[in-house]
């Protein structure tokens, strides 16, 4: 019995962290269990999962498919303005840093949607490109990569002169500074605001709707004028959703802690 007490006591934080979780949890499933069961409201939830269910599947796969490329295709874009915005070439810093300044301005006072719109019927046209699901996505790189040239200045920021000094003092190569030292403290400064514009891409790309694009939003959409269940439709969308981005939020909260203490 004393052994319990004072396994109990031990992890009685935890306990206690893990319970009232748990009675949150349970208390939003209650509430969502009478809002369906009530009787003044009619939930048709049926009619989108039987006739749609595989359609709207389909968009939720795109829709992390699309993120994962956009994430990706951003941060290469956003590493390539950081350089650019740190260049020291003869003759060309000062154009490649007025330029990134100026399409970073640019791009934060344009709203995502606008910028879609533009691309896919403006941009792309005036090319001769009438791929407006390229251009849709484009435009999702495109918006994120200032921000993500922000999240690398922060953090190679967080590498000192201190750091430089010591590195050239103790006479390390370039390839010992990259890969003991500079790599595995920039990845660490990285993950965590990473892991949050994947959350905000995958929250973008339901704007990819208005070039009928099949991601989730816009499957969901076609459910609802076929159906008529706009509210179920809604809340199914919210659902998914938080499937993707709740995961990603507490993937991000572990990553914090775990490399705060290295």
């Amino acid at each position: 019995m004393k052994k319990i007490l004072d396994i109990l006591k031990k992890y009685k934080k935890n306990i206690e962290t893990f319970i009232s979780y748990f009675l949150v949890i349970l208390s939003i499933l209650l509430f969502i269990f009478y809002i369906a069961s009530s009787s003044s409201s009619d939930f048709k939830l049926y009619l989108i999962l039987d006739d749609y269910g595989n359609l709207i599947f389909q968009g939720f796969l795109n829709t992390i498919i699309i993120s994962f490329l956009v994430l990706i295709g951003s941060s290469i874009l956003g590493f390539l303005f950081y350089l650019m915005s740190i260049s020291k070439i003869r003759f060309f810093s000062s154009y490649l840093k007025a330029f990134t300044n100026v399409f970073t301005e640019i791009i934060y006072g344009t709203p995502l949607l606008v910028l879609i719109v533009v691309s896919a019927f403006v941009i792309g046209p005036a090319f001769g490109i009438y791929q407006r699901d390229l251009f849709g996505v484009l435009a999702l790189i495109i918006y994120m990569s200032p921000y993500v040239k922000n999240v690398f200045k922060a953090a190679f920021s967080t590498i000192s002169k201190e750091q430089y000094m010591a590195m050239d003092l103790f006479g390390f190569t370039s390839y010992q500074k990259y890969r003991y030292l500079i790599i595995p403290q920039v990845i660490r400064a990285l993950m965590p605001p990473m892991m949050n514009n994947f959350s905000l891409i995958i929250k973008g790309s339901a704007l990819l709707y208005v070039l009928s694009f099949n991601e989730l939003y816009y499957t969901i959409i076609i459910a609802q004028s076929k159906t008529f269940a706009f509210v179920e439709g809604y809340l199914l969308m919210w659902a998914l959703y938080l499937i993707i981005t709740i995961p990603l939020s507490q993937l991000t909260k572990i990553l914090e802690k775990r490399w705060s203490n290295l």
